[in-house]
């Protein structure tokens, strides 16, 4: 009898540190996704200069390349549903709105050298819904 007491017990204790164990990582996944959102969220500014908006195209291309994010036959990252980045920039001057890859093809240097005193403003920031994890910034010129 004490034995099958014993078994009760250790298999109670079992499922309670599981249960523990289980919020705990939870707890955690939401605290590093937190902190993953504040590294983007810090740009969601009124406004920056072009240096700071080259700097969170640099960032999100570098989380793409590390989390081997594929391309497609033009270059364009394939985004996912749960950790790519995508960056767009809109240019009031012809109303057009760029995509990360394509100013980054073209040299992040001459973009710096073309708008980097400009003003630039987030317009909107999306965030993936499987993960809660930002998913894409657009970028507007600000009077350029």
């Amino acid at each position: 009898m004490k034995r099958i007491a014993v078994l009760i017990l250790t298999i109670f204790v079992v499922i309670i540190a599981v249960i523990f164990a289980g919020l705990k990582e939870q707890e955690i996944g939401k605290i590093n996704v937190n902190k993953f959102n504040l590294e983007y969220e810090e740009y969601n500014k009124e406004s920056l200069n072009g240096l700071k908006v080259a700097t969170v195209i640099n960032k999100a291309i570098d989380l793409n390349e590390t989390n081997e994010i594929p391309r497609n036959e033009k270059g364009f990252y394939i985004l996912d549903d749960e950790i790519s980045v995508e960056i767009y920039i809109t240019m009031q001057v012809n109303e057009t709105t760029y995509k990360m890859e394509t100013l980054y093809g073209l040299g992040l240097d001459k973009f710096i050298k073309s708008f980097g005193s400009a003003e630039f403003k987030c317009t909107s920031i999306e965030y993936h819904e499987k993960t809660g994890r930002v998913a894409s910034m657009t970028f507007e010129t600000q009077g350029y």
